[in-house]
């Protein structure tokens, strides 16, 4: 893995279970490591299902539901830029990521046609993030509020949560046992690179159960910079 800034094992870890301070306002804190981490496999995971893509002629695949996902229109933005967006205006906390990394995960499990890649990645991720965050923690921003963040209406994006979860079959719960082992993996990419060979055994794990998570007051929303416009 390229990383521009190198991450230890033991700072990724250190992100991952912390939660922002209740009281901290600001909205310039440096983004957490996982972004970096998470960035960089799926930048991979888009580039070689990208390449997939051309090979068959750009043949849809996927149900109507997974194709929703996909824009006519991809967003000029690279995806640690789009999650460090999504950092700084909804301000989710770092095992947030790693939660909305299991859905995805799990979203292609159970929909085998369904391949993360430029056309969807950046609707998969706001959508995601948006769910883990309502799963993991306590008190969150409203859809309307993630939308804005995501470039989206609250209409586009309400519809894809919906397709999202039953995309998932309504499986959401995530087992500390489950949220742990991800964790290893992400420290795994840290420490020594061979993202193909964590991809593959991520998508063994079983998921179940629940992980709990700090209660966590919500400041409220400041106004998102107009840099982002409806592009979906």
């Amino acid at each position: 893995m390229s990383l521009l800034n190198p991450i230890s094992p033991s700072k990724l870890r250190s992100d991952l279970y912390n939660f922002p301070c209740d009281d901290d306002e600001s909205t310039t804190t440096a983004p957490p490591s996982v972004i970096s981490v998470l960035a960089s496999l799926l930048d991979r995971a888009i580039a070689r299902n990208d390449r997939a893509a051309v090979n068959r002629g750009n043949a849809a695949v996927g149900d109507a539901r997974s194709r929703a996902f996909e824009s006519h229109q991809v967003l000029d933005m690279t995806i640690q830029s789009f999650l460090e967006r999504i950092y700084r205006y909804a301000r989710v906390a770092p095992p947030v990521y790693v939660v909305a990394y299991v859905y995805m995960d799990r979203l292609c499990q159970f929909n085998p046609g369904l391949r993360i890649c430029s056309a969807n990645a950046h609707r998969l991720l706001i959508t995601t993030i948006m769910v883990a965050s309502k799963f993991v923690e306590d008190l969150n921003y409203c859809n309307s509020y993630f939308a804005k963040v995501g470039g989206l209406s609250a209409r586009e994006l309400n519809s894809l949560e919906l397709d999202f979860l039953f995309l998932m079959k309504f499986k959401l719960h995530v087992s500390v046992s489950v949220f742990e082992s991800y964790c290893s993996h992400l420290e795994r990419e840290v420490s020594f690179g061979g993202g193909y060979q964590i991809e593959r055994s991520l998508r063994r794990l079983m998921c179940g159960g629940e992980i709990t998570a700090k209660e966590k007051e919500r400041r409220e929303p400041n106004p998102v910079a107009q840099g982002l416009i409806y592009y979906m």
